[in-house]
């Protein structure tokens, strides 16, 4: 057998495995405050010199935003109608003079931004960045043809030399539909002008809140509730693409959805800010600890024993007592404390146990959860949580974590852990195990719920891809064509399981050797696909690249290079650069470099591959394992053969490690290290 023809099919080149097979404009880039040297003149202004208009204001930091995630770089969330829009729309066109009330992250500047920008285009927009730019700011205001005078967080321009009802009144006065003030302000802020506070003053106090008073008595007020109404939540699922809208949605029913988005970058500050010396290092260490316990997937409260058991090692990764670490009760208190209406970094009480808040979870640069967290978690959690743990490492593609946390699971009699186990276990290149383990799961299952039952199908389907993935292609596809029948009968033609039964059906059938049939059942699953799911589903892709690869192999290869580029673009698109479909794109298109008789461009594109598939799955993860013996046959076809030795003697005891006695990965090492050893 020629080394240069030795390139296997297998889920590396037309699958992936059983889990996953089932600007910021000119304009507002060139726009930034303008100060002068005694700051009196801070409005936003062009980089020429001039005030902006409101239509120009394509990135909401502009006006006072949270930038999302903390990052100025990142466009910002998509914005969903508020239920106080029309409230504001009429308002805007009756009075001057606007005041948006709410607590904090409610939302406030993004929906005057929004409501600005469609109502008043080519008003200038005139915005004091601090207290002693407000002068010049309402002169400019008054000057201009139409403005609107932008004021938020409206507490920051009130008290001394701050804005009067009778600077108002100057703006304002004989200028209908030619200047609009409007103003966002913290709930919290305006309870500080209630009548009742009016009796706790007294002398120069009481004259200065009054005269603060008078101008909120101007505006009219739109109060704009935190947590959202069920009509905005349904409104925002249309932007579930953006995981930063998934991930409030999922927190609405305890904080509000713009609270999430909006109050992160404050939070993850403090976070980062509180590890310097002095300052709250313990509390940092607790913080981290919780986030790392919600990471690896434990979904309750953290006791606050936990916390203090668990934190100390955060702490010397950091640099122990160099860090002058608080007492743990401060750590706590510091940690706990809200810093907006209902979140601190951590929630929770003393009973019921502590959670990380939400958003800290998305912190960008998180390290991997660190194996003396996990390792101790697996020895204080319930059968439960180890399941739960043992689900998000699989999900994570962990799956030597995963196996731990799932066999603790089944020991103690969770239910499910044995058939997810066994998933988790073929996934990390134990297929014939997993074959034992799901026999006997199919077995029960079949006695219990009966044959065609949706549970007894999931374990058939998963029994006969492992039987596949240990090498029985003709056996697979057998077993698939049979789930193919029984799960139309059970869940219809179009169900999801039934779809996925029949590419598989079809993978197999190619693998067992048969690419014609496999290019045609793909083909017509793939139109069924479409009609389905739309052109951009990860499964309608998954199908693209098995139908290019199967069809390669008995039709012309220049043109499922052309189709595998197309399908490439698309999934960067729709997927990220990151997925394992991608990847597996990617994998794909080095191949048929490969067999066009390109070595090095292959042994180029594996090297980076396996780059990014360890990053993403980890080194020991089989795919890694494939991407580096396809490396390897690639230096071979080159010629690179002590290069190649040297990498192949390494891989093969890197998988006799980690991998199945017999595995194919192994074997397929062997052989090759015979072949080049022997000539």
């Amino acid at each position: 057998m020629g080394l240069a023809a030795t390139w296997t099919t297998g889920p590396l080149a037309t699958g992936i495995g059983a889990a996953v097979t089932a600007v910021y404009t000119l304009v507002a880039d060139n726009m930034r405050p303008q100060r002068s040297r005694s700051h009196a003149g801070a409005l936003l202004r062009t980089t020429s010199g001039g005030i902006p208009r409101c239509g120009q204001l394509v990135r909401p930091e502009l006006a006072g935003v949270h930038p999302a995630d903390g990052q100025l770089d990142r466009s910002a969330p998509p914005y969903v109608e508020r239920d106080a829009e029309p409230v504001l729309r009429a308002a805007l066109a009756r009075d001057d003079f606007v005041l948006i009330l709410g607590e904090s992250t409610a939302g406030k500047t993004r929906l005057a931004y929004e409501v600005t920008r469609a109502l008043f285009p080519r008003h200038a927009f005139v915005r004091p960045l601090n207290r002693s730019a407000l002068a010049a700011a309402i002169e400019e205001a008054r000057r201009s043809k139409r403005a609107v005078l932008w004021l938020d967080d409206l507490e920051n321009y009130l008290g001394a030399d701050g804005l009067t009802s009778s600077m108002l009144a100057g703006l304002l006065q004989g200028r209908t539909d030619r200047a609009v003030v409007l103003a966002t302000m913290r709930s919290e802020e305006y309870r500080r002008y209630d009548a009742r506070e009016e009796s706790r003053l007294t002398g120069s106090d009481r004259d200065a809140w009054r005269v603060e008073r008078e101008v909120l008595d101007r505006a009219r007020k739109i109060r704009l509730a935190r947590h959202w109404s069920p009509a905005e939540q349904q409104r925002a699922t249309r932007y579930q693409a953006d995981p930063r809208i998934r991930l409030a949605l999922k927190s609405c029913d305890r904080f509000g959805v713009a609270e999430v988005v909006a109050a992160g970058p404050e939070l993850l500050a403090a976070w980062e800010n509180a590890w310097a010396p002095g300052a709250n290092p313990r509390g940092a260490a607790v913080v981290a600890t919780a986030v790392d316990c919600r990471r690896a997937g434990l979904l309750r409260p953290v006791s606050r024993q936990w916390l203090q058991e668990l934190h100390p090692p955060y702490l010397v990764e950091r640099g122990g007592p160099d860090l002058q670490p608080e007492p743990f009760e401060e750590a706590m208190q510091w940690a706990c404390k809200a810093a907006y209406a209902t979140s601190g970094l951590l929630v929770g009480n003393y009973s019921q146990g502590y959670l990380a808040f939400d958003y800290l979870l998305n912190k960008p640069g998180l390290s991997p959860v660190p194996d003396h967290l996990w390792e101790a978690l697996l020895t204080r959690v319930d059968p439960t949580d180890a399941y739960d743990m043992g689900l998000v490492a699989h999900q994570a593609n962990q799956l030597s974590r995963a196996v731990a946390a799932l066999e603790l699971a089944r020991s103690g009699g969770a239910a499910g852990a044995d058939y997810l186990l066994a998933i988790a276990v073929g996934d990390r290149g134990w297929p014939r195990q997993a074959v034992g383990d799901l026999e006997d799961v199919v077995r029960r299952r079949r006695a219990e719920l009966g044959w065609c039952h949706p549970d007894t199908l999931a374990a058939r389907h998963q029994l006969a891809f492992f039987r596949g993935e240990a090498g029985d292609t003709t056996v697979a596809a057998a077993a698939f064509g049979e789930l193919v029948v029984d799960t139309t009968a059970a869940l219809g033609p179009n169900h999801a399981d039934t779809l996925a039964a029949r590419h598989q059906r079809a993978y197999f059938t190619g693998e067992a050797g048969d690419s014609r049939t496999a290019a045609l059942q793909l083909r017509t699953l793939l139109a069924d696909r479409l009609r389905e799911e739309g052109p951009d589903h990860p499964q309608v892709l998954a199908t693209r690249r098995s139908l290019i690869w199967f069809s390669s192999l008995t039709g012309t290869l220049a043109d499922a290079q052309e189709e595998l580029r197309l399908l490439l673009r698309d999934a960067r698109r729709c997927l990220g650069p990151d997925s394992p479909h991608t990847l597996a794109i990617v994998s794909t298109q080095a191949v048929f470099a490969a067999r066009a008789g390109h070595a090095a461009e292959a042994a180029a594109a594996f090297g980076r591959l396996v780059t990014d598939r360890s990053r993403v799955l980890g080194t020991e993860h089989p795919h890694v394992i494939h991407t580096r013996l396809q490396r390897c046959q690639a230096l071979l076809s080159q010629g690179r053969t002590t290069e190649a030795g040297e990498d192949l003697a390494q891989v093969l005891r890197d998988a006799r490690r980690v991998l199945e006695p017999g595995h194919r990965h192994i074997d397929l090492a062997s052989d090759m290290l015979d072949e080049l050893r022997q000539g």
